[in-house]
């Protein structure tokens, strides 16, 4: 069964991005967590991002520049873009730019994900979009040693304790993992 899983590093202060929408804090830490994104994404048939979150894997992995740096990380697993603008596509590669509710793209993308889960890579505020209308299963968390003091909050929602149910938790180098199913809404 398809699950709609929101994948996501965090500051301990609750940011995916600092107040520049940068991830640059993130590849400061000890990455022994890679291998838990491999085996997550092993999983996934479809998944989805913010504009700006796009932009900024275009411009920091310059993709433009070096496309087939996308297909190493991703394959050709189909991604959907959520965006109000036009953005530069990456040659080669399956990306989707789309706009309006998150109901219908969430269908297509399961059909597209044939069975396998659709990863939610962010922002938060996408993510939100989708708690907001049900179509949210589960969030992992893999919460960095680093406090940002501001910047993009990790899910710019109110989910109380009685929608999440911690499901796991694994230390991996520095960075602990939290697994949370959503129950509700």
């Amino acid at each position: 069964m398809t699950r709609t899983v929101y994948y996501t590093a965090t500051s301990v202060d609750g940011f995916i991005a600092d107040e520049n929408n940068s991830l640059d804090w993130l590849f400061q830490v000890d990455g022994e967590g890679r291998d838990q994104f491999t085996a997550f994404f092993a999983r996934v048939g479809a998944f989805a991002m913010g504009a700006t979150t796009y932009e900024w894997v275009l411009e920091h992995e310059r993709l433009l520049e070096r496309p087939e740096k996308w297909s190493g990380y991703y394959g050709g697993v189909p991604c959907c873009v959520f965006t109000h603008r036009d953005l530069p596509r990456v040659p080669g590669v399956d990306i989707r730019f789309v706009r309006g509710a998150v109901g219908p793209v969430h269908a297509a993308m399961v059909e597209a994900a044939a069975g396998r889960n659709v990863w939610l890579v962010g922002g938060g505020e996408l993510v939100g979009a989708f708690a907001d209308v049900g179509l949210l299963d589960g969030i992992v968390l893999g919460v960095a040693p680093v406090t940002l003091g501001a910047g993009a909050p990790v899910l710019p929602r109110r989910l109380l304790s009685a929608d999440l149910r911690l499901v796991d938790v694994e230390r991996v180098g520095q960075f602990a993992y939290l697994t949370y199913e959503v129950t509700s809404p």
